[in-house]
C-alpha cells in the first residue's frame, strides 16, 4: 500500500502520455495522493480533464490563470511531493530539465523539487540512442535524478527497438519498493561528513582540497530515503541533499567539524567519514592579509585532530564507524591499517589510480576493507550506487550486531 504517500507525476508531450491515465489508476488503488504537471505539448495528447478526473486532483499547466489572475505555485508543488516522477520525458524535457530552461510549469516545479526525482524517457530509438540525448540522461542522474529505462519495442515511428516508456505496472512495482525500502533505518540516528575544510590563513587565503561534497551528500540522502535521522556536517560545497529531512550543519574548518562531530558522537547509531578533513592547518592565523614580498613565504603548520580516530576511541558498542581513504600507493595494506587503527568497522577505499574515482566526477571505484584485513572491491559505480552499497553494508552489519 502506498497510503499516504504523495506523488506528483509531471507528464510531457509523447504519444506515450496515454500511459499516464493507467499509471495513476494503479497508485490510486494503492490509496497513494497523486497531482499532476502538465506541458502543453502533453495536452494535445491526453487531456487534463481525464487526467484530473483519475487523479482526484486539479491539473496544474499554467503559471497562472487567466480569468482569475491566481498564480500556481510551483514552489509549494515541488514540496508536497514525496517523489516527482516525470513520465514521459521526451528528449526536448529532459534537455530542459539538464539546463534549468524555466520555460513552462513542470520544468519550473522540478526545479523546485526537495523529494526524489525519477524520469521515464519515452523517444524514437535513433532519438533514444543519440550522444545528446545519452549524455543529458547521464548528467541527470549524476544530479541525483533516477532514470527508469526506456524498454523495447513498436514505437509510433513505426520501427522497432529500444525508446517505449517502461510499462505504469513496472513503474509502480519501482514505486513501491523505493517507499517500502524507506523504514530500513527508521530510528537509527546517522552522522555524516562530507565536502573540504578551508584551513585560513588570513582573511583572503585559505589551504584547501579538490572535493565537491558529492560523495558524502549522496550517502547522507541514501540514509535518509531509508528512514534514518541524518545530520550531514558539510564543509564548504555548492551540492545540496535531495532529501530535505537531512539536518545540514555548515562548517569551514577541521576543527568546527570536529566539535559537529563530538557533539553528536554519543547519540548516533552510525558515523559514515566520507569529508576530505585538512590534516595539518597553519598554526597561526593573520588578521590582515599577508601582503607579497620579494622572498619566499614560509607557512607553519600544525596537525588537526584526527576526527576518525576520535570517534573510534570514543566508540561505543552499538556504534558503527565508517571511515574514507584516498591513497596512490600500497592502497589495500594502508587502508587495512588505517581501519584497525583508528577502530573503524570498515574503510572506503579510493585510488586515485583508478579512472573515474575521486574528487569532483559524479563516479567512483571503491573498495571496502575491513579491520580484519579482508576487503571487496566493486567496479565503476556512480557516487548514488556507491552510496547504496555503503548503505547495504551498514544494514548487514547493523543485523549481524544485533
Amino acid at each position: 500500500m502506498l497510503r499516504g504517500k504523495k506523488i506528483l507525476i509531471g507528464v510531457s508531450g509523447s504519444i506515450a502520455a496515454y500511459k499516464v491515465a493507467l499509471l495513476i489508476r494503479e497508485l490510486k488503488k494503492l490509496q497513494a495522493e497523486v497531482k499532476v504537471v502538465m506541458t502543453n505539448s502533453a495536452c494535445d495528447f491526453i487531456g487534463p480533464l481525464t487526467l484530473s478526473t483519475i487523479s482526484e486532483n486539479p491539473v496544474y499547466n499554467k503559471f497562472f490563470t487567466k480569468d482569475s489572475g491566481e498564480w500556481e505555485n510551483h514552489v509549494e508543488l515541488g514540496l508536497w511531493a514525496d517523489l516527482m516522477i516525470i513520465a514521459p520525458a521526451t528528449a526536448n524535457t529532459i534537455s530542459k530539465m539538464v539546463n534549468g530552461t524555466c520555460d513552462n510549469l513542470l520544468i519550473a516545479t522540478y526545479l523546485s523539487a526537495k523529494c526524489p526525482v525519477w524520469f521515464a524517457p519515452a523517444m524514437d530509438l535513433d532519438m533514444y540512442k543519440h550522444p545528446s540525448t545519452v549524455n543529458n540522461i547521464n548528467t541527470l542522474i549524476g544530479y541525483g535524478d533516477k532514470c527508469i529505462e526506456a524498454t523495447e519495442g513498436e514505437l509510433a515511428s513505426g520501427l522497432v527497438g529500444k525508446g517505449r516508456m517502461e510499462e505504469p505496472e513496472k513503474i509502480t512495482s519501482l514505486i513501491q519498493s523505493f517507499f517500502n525500502r524507506s523504514n530500513e533505518f527508521k530510528g537509527k540516528k546517522v552522522l555524516v561528513t562530507a565536502g573540504p575544510t578551508y584551513e585560513s590563513i588570513d582573511p583572503v587565503r585559505f589551504l584547501s582540497n579538490n572535493s565537491s561534497g558529492k560523495m558524502g551528500i549522496a550517502i547522507a540522502d541514501e540514509f535518509a530515503d531509508k528512514g534514518a535521522e541524518v545530520t550531514l556536517v558539510c564543509g564548504p560545497s555548492k551540492v545540496y541533499s535531495k532529501n530535505n529531512s537531512v539536518k545540514r550543519i555548515d562548517v569551514k574548518s577541521a576543527h568546527q567539524m570536529f566539535i559537529a562531530c563530538k557533539n553528536a558522537q554519543s547519540s548516533l547509531d552510525v558515523a559514515v567519514m566520507a569529508a576530505a578533513v585538512a590534516d595539518y592547518t597553519p598554526s597561526s592565523f593573520s588578521e590582515k592579509k599577508v601582503k607579497k614580498s620579494d622572498g619566499d613565504l614560509k607557512i607553519e603548520l600544525k596537525r588537526t585532530v584526527d576526527i576518525l580516530k576520535y570517534l573510534g576511541d570514543n566508540k561505543l558498542k552499538h556504534q558503527i564507524l565508517i571511515g574514507f581513504a584516498m591513497e596512490t600507493d600500497n592502497e589495500i595494506k594502508n587502508a587495512g591499517l588505517k581501519a584497525k587503527n583508528k577502530n573503524a568497522d570498515f574503510i572506503v577505499l579510493n585510488s586515485l589510480n583508478e579512472i573515474g574515482a575521486g574528487f569532483q566526477g559524479d563516479t567512483n571505484k571503491v573498495t571496502f576493507v575491513y579491520n580484519n584485513q579482508t576487503s571487496e572491491s566493486f567496479k565503476l559505480k556512480s557516487k548514488l550506487d556507491v552510496a547504496k552499497d555503503i548503505a547495504n553494508k551498514v544494514n548487514e552489519l547493523i543485523l549481524k550486531n544485533a
